[in-house]
């Protein structure tokens, strides 16, 4: 009788909860793409191909006439519909296992989605939104994978990008309290400070930089460096040896560093001023600042 009633008691709250208007989240486990603009793509084919050894791919997206396989992601490249405009970065894109599905999540949590999921000529399937400050912010549903792997790539993961980001409670709103990022390490310049705020997806290692603390009007150096992309490598010596061997020869203030999370870092621009930053997987250093507080990326997803 007692296992019964017991039994009765777990049946009413599977269904009381089963009622609530809570939509469980579809994954989202990483990046699949960043898109940027150009007005020199000769210049960009010279920077991903010839020095970084990356795969050329067809375009795929509307208006993208540049596009290159790092692994399973890709970065693309269209042309600048305002030479004068500062900001380089069209888009950001993340990837999910259940485009519909997360596209009902995210009406319901009050964000606006398209009327209709776009399908691309390779099957896959996306939508866009706007984040709370404005950046356009793609989900993916990959069909396939048709990447091929480049012995002379200096990198086949993308494992992070960045953005300004002005008002970090306003864009937590969206990316952790709808989406569930997480932090991943947080630090600043100056002890105290919190400049950069790596949010880390929810079910991956790839993660979000919020670039924090920008003045008031950066100009076009500033923001491309602020709105970047960052490629894994194993290490950044053999890295740097590549690159020399693809041409590339560096000048003026010594490329390599240390970042304050205790990972080598290496700095590369498009002509427009873009950065590709270069980042090993895995800290030398204890990091300024915060501790680590989610899983570190490696070379395969």
């Amino acid at each position: 009788m007692r296992s019964a009633f017991v039994l009765a008691l777990l049946g009413f709250a599977s269904l009381a909860l089963g009622g609530q208007d809570a939509p469980d989240r579809p994954k989202v486990t990483g990046i699949d793409h960043v898109a940027f603009y150009t007005t020199a793509p000769e210049g960009v084919a010279r920077l991903y191909h010839e020095v970084m050894g990356l795969s050329g791919a067809t375009p795929l997206e509307p208006g993208e006439i540049l596009r290159y396989a790092v692994g399973k992601q890709w970065v693309g490249y269209s042309t600048a519909p305002d030479p004068q405009t500062l900001d380089r970065m069209d888009h950001v894109a993340f990837a999910t296992g259940d485009i519909a599905a997360l596209e009902r999540y995210l009406a319901k949590k009050g964000v606006t989605v398209p009327e209709a999921i776009k399908r691309w000529p390779d099957g896959s399937r996306s939508f866009r939104v706007k984040d709370p400050e404005g950046h356009t912010i793609e989900f993916v549903e990959r069909a396939k994978d048709s990447a091929k792997p480049n012995a002379e790539a200096v990198s086949r993961r993308l494992i992070h990008t960045g953005f300004l980001v002005r008002d970090r409670g306003l864009e937590d709103g969206f990316y952790r309290d709808i989406l569930g990022f997480h932090i991943y390490w947080y630090g600043g310049r100056e002890p105290g400070r919190t400049d950069w705020c790596a949010m880390q997806v929810p079910d991956g290692t790839d993660w979000l930089e919020y670039m924090l603390n920008a003045s008031a009007q950066p100009d076009r150096h500033q923001l491309g460096g602020m709105n970047h992309i960052s490629l894994g490598v194993e290490n950044m010596q053999r890295t740097a040896a590549k690159l020399e061997s693809h041409g590339w020869q560096p000048h003026g203030a010594p490329q390599q560093k240390m970042g304050r999370d205790g990972k080598r870092q290496l700095n590369l621009f498009d002509p427009d001023l873009s950065r590709v930053e270069l980042m090993e997987f895995r800290p030398v250093e204890k990091p300024c600042c915060s501790d680590f507080q989610g899983p570190h990326p490696g070379p395969d997803r």
